[in-house]
């Protein structure tokens, strides 16, 4: 099995492929999954002296990683205001004042280890309504109160300087937001994790492991031996490996089509400014030009991750609602892929037991995050704890109804809050 087929696979770097584990391996920490969560927790443990391994039951970047709509988005899929109401201020201060450093992170990996992925600066987040211009006003506020003053409101005349679409009645730019090539970062981070020692093992899906004082992770033809062991498959792990994760969170399915190379005039005037885009809907559209002038366009969600028979037929009708004047525009790639959601929308972190980690469940705010919680576990393992546990000790409940039931309810939630989007109340 290979990256599924799409853009970003199509226009991926060549690399030196990763081995196979066929053997009996030590290590001081043994990470499970080579997406963003597992190579930021690699490479910043690699860089501190730790002897890492890496175990990637397909290819690098294999899941959400390599496949999302490639946009930095800042904050969590909960903004500061919910989480000080649900956890008490003291949580809220610590967890605002890393809300902005996980696209900080991406950033200094991209300078500092010279990783081409087309990155560009600027996100916007786009108002339909009067009710979502106003939350976005409140968030302008939020934000700067924790030190982020990189950001203008846009009325109606400013997102139609930067958006050539009737739909949105203003916006919020984020300048420390952007978009880029997921793939090509995830496969430059593994390239550092090289550089520092670190091994990764692809087509090495973990099969069983065994927690003690030397954790044991076996695969079909090897074992790694560890002191450590940092669970980061998200979405892909499967439902019986460690059910103590999947059933507190739930896979999600998001499609993405990607047009035919368009003209430099036809792309900028779409996008003027080159930057990314995502609504302020429940069920949010996103969007954003690559390098070569074609137009990247997401959205919807199908929950319990479904892969939907007609990719194209679920998307086009969005991006053609956004740009009418794109009526007859080619689609050249099309693809779905999962990220995992939780019940109170916030990422899992913690511990099953001494020296066993998990992170999990970004949902939805995945780019971002996962380089934040890679430093996070990285310093708990070094034996500085507290930013690890402001999230770690926030309560997570499975969801309701059980395995079974878990899909039916979330979407009759999702179907209210797209109502309320509709009516713009």
């Amino acid at each position: 099995m290979d990256h599924v087929k799409s853009y970003y696979a199509a226009t991926a770097h060549q690399h030196a492929d990763w081995p196979v584990l066929q053997d009996t391996v030590d290590c001081d920490v043994c990470v499970i999954g080579a997406g963003f969560t597992g190579l930021s927790s690699a490479l910043f443990l690699s860089e501190a002296g730790f002897d890492v391994v890496v175990l990637e039951a397909v290819r690098v970047g294999f899941g959400a990683s390599g496949r999302n709509g490639g946009q930095l988005v800042n904050s969590f899929s909960r903004d500061i205001d919910i989480i000080e109401q649900r956890y008490g201020q003291e949580s809220a201060r610590l967890i605002g004042n890393m809300m902005f450093e996980g696209g900080d992170i991406i950033r200094q990996r991209i300078e500092h280890y010279g990783i081409d992925c087309d990155y560009r600066p600027g996100g916007i987040f786009a108002a339909l309504n009067a009710r979502q211009m106003s939350h976005l006003r409140a968030q302008q506020k939020r934000w700067q109160h924790f030190g982020h003053h990189q950001l203008a409101l846009l009325d109606e005349e400013g997102i139609r300087r930067e958006v050539a679409s009737e739909r949105y009645v203003g916006g919020l730019l984020d300048k420390r937001g952007g978009h880029l090539h997921p793939l090509n970062l995830a496969l430059g981070e593994a390239e550092a994790i090289r550089h520092h020692g670190g091994r990764i093992y692809e087509h090495s899906a973990v099969t069983r492991v065994d927690y003690g004082s030397q954790k044991q992770v076996y695969t079909a033809q090897g074992c790694v031996r560890a002191k450590y062991i940092i669970w980061a498959a998200n979405a892909y792990l499967p439902e019986t490996l460690e059910p103590r994760l999947t059933r507190r969170s739930m896979p999600c399915g998001s499609q993405i089509v990607v047009s035919e190379k368009l003209s430099a005039d036809l792309a900028l005037s779409l996008l003027p400014n080159n930057r990314c885009v995502e609504d302020c809907n429940y069920l949010l559209d996103y969007f954003r030009l690559t390098a070569d002038n074609r137009l990247l366009f997401g959205g919807g969600v199908i929950y319990g991750a479904r892969e939907p028979d007609d990719v194209v037929a679920l998307i086009r009708p969005k991006l053609l609602k956004t740009f009418p004047q794109l009526q007859g525009i080619n689609i050249d790639y099309a693809w779905s892929g999962n990220f995992l959601l939780t019940l109170s929308r916030m990422p899992q972190l913690g511990q099953f037991e001494p020296g066993v980690y998990f992170i999990q469940g970004d949902s939805g705010h995945g780019v971002t995050f996962t380089h934040l919680a890679g430093k996070l576990v990285s310093e708990a393992i070094a034996g500085n704890r507290q930013r690890f546990d402001a999230f770690a000790r926030l309560p997570h409940l499975p969801f309701p109804g059980g395995h079974r039931l878990r899909i039916p309810f979330t979407a009759i939630g999702a179907t209210w809050y797209s109502l309320r989007d509709r009516l713009g109340i």
